[in-house]
């Protein structure tokens, strides 16, 4: 399958992509990014209890896996993560729909935070930024758009196969910014990452019948 170009029809990309960048906007002309990102970002202490927050007026601990999604380590840290959404995200909402999207971008901030919680358990650096659910989304684009060019006789093996390379590439793309950019304090969670590509591989397909099944 090739992927569409329509941006008439990537509303939710486009929104995801306007209210991310706002937010972060917001934030660092607050000069508040260290604050915000403890107050909205996934700690994994405090989902097992190591920590006790209550009455610290943080954003409820259920919320953080989507809070975190708008909080950012730096412009470079944002303007990578919303390149590849609006790259791989336009394409995935054309075939699965505004909901279909939605709903891999929810699911996939909340399975990234699972795997950042077993990558570190008990934790207390948050973690922000959009990564893992947008790994949920090139996790999708991966199953959806994915060509057959590895030479191998099953087709669904080479899909996979393909999938994963995509995987591979993301995870050292973010290594690349990580490393290259220290000083704007990116640090790469590849449990969040993990997480989130699995997600996008295993809702891809039935996100796709859910909507053609309505249609």
């Amino acid at each position: 399958m090739r992927p569409p170009e329509s941006w008439q029809r990537a509303r939710v990309t486009i929104g995801i992509v306007i209210v991310t960048a706002v937010v972060w906007a917001l934030v660092a002309a607050s000069g508040y990014d260290n604050l915000a990102a403890v107050w909205g970002g996934f700690i994994p202490a405090r989902a097992d209890g190591s920590v006790n927050t209550a009455g610290a007026g943080l954003m409820p601990m259920v919320l953080t896996p989507l809070s975190a999604t708008l909080l950012h380590a730096g412009i470079i840290h944002l303007g990578f993560n919303l390149l590849i959404l609006a790259f791989c995200g336009r394409s995935v909402e054309n075939i699965l729909g505004p909901v279909g999207l939605v709903i891999l971008y929810v699911v996939g901030a909340y399975a990234a935070a699972v795997g950042y919680y077993a990558q570190s358990p008990g934790g207390v650096e948050p973690m922000i930024g959009a990564s893992g659910a947008i790994s949920a989304v090139i996790g999708a684009y991966a199953m959806l758009f994915g060509r057959n060019r590895v030479k191998v006789a099953d087709p669904r093996l080479a899909l996979w196969l393909n999938a994963l390379w995509l995987a591979a590439a993301w995870v050292g793309l973010q290594l690349l910014v990580g490393f290259t950019f220290q000083s704007e304090g990116a640090r790469i969670a590849f449990g969040a990452h993990i997480g989130g590509f699995i997600v996008g591989l295993v809702l891809a397909k039935p996100l796709l019948l859910l909507r053609y099944r309505k249609a």
